[in-house]
């Protein structure tokens, strides 16, 4: 299973922008995908990204706010997130599943970032 690092959460103002980074311990062909779990939520999936980065999928909630992008020379998938609001808050974590189809499905991904905590006051 590749290691997963989450890192760039905090708290911001609705309106504002934040980047996620998930750094992986080595060079993965999988699957990447992020989820997110809102205070007294089950997890929930916010977006994924095939290897090569050409083939993405967003939740509806988060769809022309929010893009995921990879860095593979750098092992490193990303979301940015913009227009936030305080719904987007909760812990995001970042996910790695095999190479194949991408999936919204938690069950499906195998390895699993610690999280970062975001935060979007009103």
């Amino acid at each position: 299973q590749v290691q997963l690092v989450e890192s760039g959460g905090g708290l911001v103002q609705a309106g504002g922008s934040l980047r996620l980074s998930c750094a992986a311990s080595g060079p993965t062909f999988n699957i990447m995908g992020w989820f997110r779990r809102a205070p007294g939520k089950e997890r929930e999936f916010v977006a994924a990204t095939d290897w090569i980065g050409s083939t993405t999928s967003y939740a509806d909630s988060v769809k022309g706010r929010f893009t995921i992008s990879r860095d593979n020379a750098k092992n490193t998938v990303y979301l940015q997130m913009n227009s936030l609001k305080p719904e987007d808050t909760g812990v995001y974590y970042c996910a790695a599943d095999r190479p194949g189809k991408l999936s919204t499905t938690s069950g499906d991904y195998d390895s699993w970032g610690q999280g970062t905590q975001v935060t979007v006051s009103s």
